[in-house]
């Protein structure tokens, strides 16, 4: 990290004004020009060495800890500034040029010579959505103020803010399956501990496992076997993100917990073994297939930390998706649109055997004047009982507990958030690397 001092105006003035003591001396002999001549070329000499050894001589590190964090958790970063030189920096103004919301890391400061400073800075999420911290500017100069000197630092970091994952003791989804839900088993006894109870006629987007040869072959079509306890069915989460459907404003809004129903629900899916997948059309299309792995959370946390609304509704989406949803899947729709249109690809996706969970929102908690009666008993109609979501539900923060890197907690039946277990790296990575 080096610089290059670069004069002031002052400091052009103040050499414009040698020449012309040099010329009085020569015209008007005199120890006051002289005088005059050698302080203010040696200030000015002076000055530029000065400024030349912090060019070279000062250095700024800055560390983050994370790439990624939950809202409600607390970002800190550390910065050290090295000064090798034994020239002091009697200031030094360090401009953050981070785009994270309400976050900046500038600030004035000093460093006497061959020395080292070092400070901490930190801010709690609050906001979803992909920033980047840095790059950073460094500028001091000389203490007669000649010459500045400005070091760009392109060095910056990703950070992924995902969205907070709460408990939703409330909401019990409907399971899928063709015999009832039952308890995932252990992999390697699953051939040993399922058993069969007949056979029936093979349907477009059953798994080709579940095929019975011998009964497909004598009876010359695919018939597949019915089972008496079936894996946990698939979780289908599909998030409603038009604009117009939306309800609330800013951290309050249908948006912003519609985004936190989808990951808690996510987060609960896969600790209950299922395979779970998310569906969401916003300004971008997301579409993440049903899978049972630890990377899948965060494949879905990042898909919906960067989730933004658009101008697909729910009924297209679902129209769309139809062919990909395999029979005994569960469907959980997350929605605000009171208007109903998506009831008839809903009716159309239970005939094909998906079991439909609906979390509607309540529109009069977030503020709009139409009622959501009308929406309910079309959906008692299709024989489904949908959770009414309130705004004060999940307008709660102190039920953001967060996990960043392997920070693992436990949320009370109070809402309090206690650190069961600390990540084991705490070491500080440097931005740029």
């Amino acid at each position: 990290m080096t610089a290059s001092p670069r004069p002031r105006r002052q400091a052009v003035l103040w050499l414009a004004l040698l020449p012309l003591l040099i010329t009085l001396q020569i015209a008007l002999p005199s120890k006051v020009w002289v005088v005059l001549l050698v302080g203010m070329g040696g200030a000015w000499l002076a000055a530029y060495a000065w400024a030349r050894m912090l060019a070279t001589g000062l250095r700024l590190e800055r560390e983050i800890r994370y790439g990624w964090a939950n809202v409600g958790d607390r970002l800190e970063e550390r910065f050290t500034l090295v000064n090798t030189s034994l020239a002091p920096a009697l200031w030094v103004e360090i401009s953050d040029f981070s785009t994270l919301p309400g976050y900046s890391a500038g600030q004035v400061t000093a460093i006497s010579g061959d020395s080292r400073n070092s400070w901490k800075t930190g801010h709690l999420c609050t906001q979803r959505g992909l920033f980047t911290l840095g790059p950073t500017r460094l500028q001091t100069g000389d203490p007669l103020g000649f010459f500045r000197v400005t070091f760009d630092l392109p060095g910056s970091a990703v950070l992924m803010i995902t969205p907070p994952v709460i408990p939703l003791p409330a909401i019990e989804v409907t399971p899928g399956g063709r015999a009832g839900e039952g308890r995932r088993p252990r992999r390697d006894l699953f051939e040993r501990t399922v058993s069969t109870s007949g056979v029936s006629p093979y349907h477009p987007g059953d798994p080709l496992r579940w095929v019975h040869w011998p009964t497909s072959a004598r009876r010359e079509s695919l018939y597949i076997r019915n089972f008496e306890n079936t894996p946990a069915s698939d979780w289908w989460i599909f998030l409603d993100l038009q604009t117009d459907a939306q309800a609330g404003e800013d951290y309050s809004s249908t948006l912003e917990h519609g985004v936190i129903l989808a990951a808690s629900l996510a987060d609960r899916g896969l600790r209950q073994g299922h395979a779970v997948g998310l569906s969401a059309a916003g300004q971008e299309l997301i579409w993440l297939p049903p899978v049972h792995a630890a990377a899948q959370r965060m494949q879905i946390l990042r898909q919906l930390a960067l989730a933004r609304s658009g101008e697909v509704s729910l009924a297209h989406l679902l129209e769309s998706a139809r062919p990909a949803l395999q029979r005994g899947a569960s469907l959980i729709l997350i929605t605000a649109d009171i208007e109903g249109l998506w009831l008839e690809p809903l009716s159309m996706l239970q005939k094909g055997q998906i079991a439909p969970t609906v979390l509607l929102f309540d529109p009069a908690s977030y503020g709009s004047p139409h009622p959501s009666s009308k929406i309910k008993s079309a959906l008692a109609s299709l024989g489904v009982d949908p959770y009414i979501i309130s705004k004060e539900m999940l307008d709660r923060p102190e039920a953001r507990p967060g996990r960043q890197g392997e920070w693992e907690w436990r949320v009370t039946g109070f809402g309090r958030a206690i650190p069961l277990h600390k990540p084991a790296d705490l070491s500080w990575k440097k931005l740029g690397t």
